[in-house]
């Protein structure tokens, strides 16, 4: 499993219906709002990192998204 935390910018007034479209995407995990310079943190998991890819541009197409940073997971050994 690869997972990866999303900071999404929403349109003004659009949070909670982002929020919520994001959570029908099966590969996330959470999704919730915050205060600062974005609006949103989603938390997706996939099998890999081509469904880990292919989630995050299904979210960054939904209605009312302005951008998106991915953080992606790394292993430090």
């Amino acid at each position: 499993m690869i997972s990866a935390c999303v900071l999404i910018r929403a349109e003004r007034g659009k949070f909670d219906e982002v929020a919520d479209n994001l959570k029908q995407i099966p590969q996330v995990k959470s999704a919730f709002s915050v205060l600062g310079r974005y609006d949103i943190v989603a938390d997706f998991e996939a099998a890999n990192s081509k469904a880990l890819a292919h989630a995050i541009l299904k979210a960054n197409r939904l209605s009312g998204v302005v951008f998106t940073e991915t953080l992606p997971e790394v292993e430090v050994s």
